[in-house]
């Protein structure tokens, strides 16, 4: 998509103008507005977005970066928002930030890439990247979480992912953290090594509702976790990974978007279930999206797993997803030989399913993914039937979800 013409922006400035000024989170229009390049970047922002431009002058103090809205680095911007239910924008000029990005505030937060092409992904000029991994001898041990790009979580702990059935043992008076986080055409790149060396996360999120939109998440290696109460929404994204790239305890959902293989190992899913008093949709949801190879150079046809379960308690359903020909015949694939971990309580699943690495038979002969009727579908078939508020059995959840973007 080019960039938005005249007669566009300014009937989106009229529109916008005629909306009420109480309304503390950007629609569409207000969003493009501020996300076109113009001479004066913040012209079409909301009064108090912060502006993160990565040719600030390097003698600026912290202190008068703050009182001018003009930031250097992403987090710095953050940074400087206050702990509390505030709502807050950040517009972020285009760059390469080689940086890690830690929001722990409750309020809603919105960070826009600026972008001639506010309705797709592939003008994206704003890239986020890092370079770290765990988990191996050259590596070190740390937690998962302290090699991610993005981290949306209200605390460290709450963060960790930890190790064992349940994970982590997050405190129970820990604080739900972003009630609303909107990120809109940004990449983001954990690019440690080209391929699989340990889990290297591009997002990282717990205790959160997070939403992503025309965003991109590239790594080799566990690139999405989705932790404890976490809840996050993706639609018109790119992920792109080799091995268990998308992980978690908590509920993910993506929409119309492109899952990325580049290679395989593992599979592409790889959740832990837990135990609740309460009947819960924890789990990752993969909806009308495209599951495809990085490029035709890769020879993986017939060898990437849609997914293998962390524990017994995995939930993962591709629905209505054209895969091609790199998906195995059987689907899904035990942990493995001698740890099987799929019992009768674990839903790997696929629902209408097509293209070439669609396979019935073979699903079928596997023994191992659920082949789903639409009654079996059905109360797992949109986000506000799986999004669930926190520490409760009660679904709806989706106040945060932008369901305006195509």
């Amino acid at each position: 998509m080019g960039p938005a013409p005249l007669s566009f922006l300014l009937s989106a400035l009229v529109f916008s103008i005629q909306l009420s000024s109480a309304s503390t989170l950007l629609t569409t229009a207000q969003r493009y507005l501020c996300q076109f390049p113009t001479p004066n970047p913040l012209s079409g922002c909301p009064k108090g977005t912060l502006l993160v431009d990565p040719s600030a002058g390097n003698s600026t103090k912290p202190d008068q970066q703050k009182k001018n809205n003009v930031f250097r680095t992403i987090q710095s911007a953050i940074l400087s928002l206050p702990s509390d239910n505030s709502s807050a924008t950040i517009l972020i000029l285009p760059g390469q930030y080689t940086e890690q990005l830690n929001i722990t505030r409750p309020g809603p937060l919105t960070l826009l890439g600026q972008t001639t092409s506010p309705s797709s992904l592939s003008q994206n000029s704003v890239q986020v990247l890092w370079h770290q991994a765990t988990g191996t001898s050259s590596t070190g041990t740390l937690d998962n979480a302290f090699t991610s790009v993005l981290t949306i979580a209200p605390t460290l702990n709450s963060s960790l992912t930890g190790s064992g059935p349940t994970g982590f043992p997050v405190p129970e008076n820990t604080p739900f953290g972003n009630t609303d986080f909107r990120g809109y055409n940004m990449n983001f790149t954990n690019d440690y090594l080209p391929y699989s060396a340990g889990p290297s996360l591009a997002l990282s999120t717990s205790y959160a509702n997070t939403g992503f939109y025309y965003c991109s998440f590239k790594s080799y290696q566990d690139t999405i976790y989705v932790g404890k109460l976490g809840n996050s929404y993706m639609k018109s994204c790119e992920i792109a990974g080799q091995t268990d790239f998308l992980y978690g305890f908590g509920t993910l959902w993506i929409e119309k978007s492109d899952v990325v293989m580049r290679g395989c190992g593992g599979g592409i899913t790889a959740w832990k279930g837990t135990n609740t008093t309460y009947t819960n949709k924890y789990g990752v949801y993969i909806h009308d999206s495209v599951v495809k190879k990085e490029n035709s150079t890769l020879e993986i046809k017939g060898k990437c797993a849609l997914g293998r379960p962390w524990n017994s308690l995995h939930r993962s359903i591709f629905a209505e997803c054209k895969l091609d020909d790199s998906i195995q015949p059987n689907g899904y694939i035990q942990w493995g030989k001698t740890d099987p971990r799929v019992t009768e309580q674990t839903m790997m699943a696929e629902y209408k399913d097509f293209g070439k690495g669609w396979n019935e038979t073979g699903r079928v002969e596997g023994g191992v993914t659920r082949v789903l009727s639409r009654q079996e579908w059905e109360p797992y078939s949109g986000p506000e039937k799986v999004f669930m508020y926190p520490g409760t059995g009660r679904s709806g959840n989706v106040g945060w979800v932008d369901w305006v973007v195509a």
